[in-house]
């Protein structure tokens, strides 16, 4: 084994439970009676979901998945 897959195995190690942690941390998708009538995206908060906790961690953990798969196919395929 080179020294290029111990790197990324620990990259990848690290990759995982960061991932692992952001999924814990997020909230439910559960909203209660406001999501059958939909008033939940005329508030202020529906309106700037995207700037707020939920959305950074909703896009990390898009980012973070996307670095897994990749990773994931890279050791698998013995590249280095």
């Amino acid at each position: 084994m080179s020294v290029l897959d111990y790197v990324f195995g620990v990259v990848f190690i690290i990759v995982c439970l960061a991932l692992c942690a952001l999924v814990l941390a997020q909230e439910g998708k559960n909203q209660g009676l406001g999501a059958i009538q939909g008033t939940v995206e005329n508030t202020y908060w529906g309106r700037n979901k995207g700037r707020s906790r939920e959305g950074i961690l909703k896009k990390v953990t898009v980012v973070l998945s996307f670095a897994f798969i990749i990773l994931g196919i890279v050791l698998n395929m013995g590249i280095f």
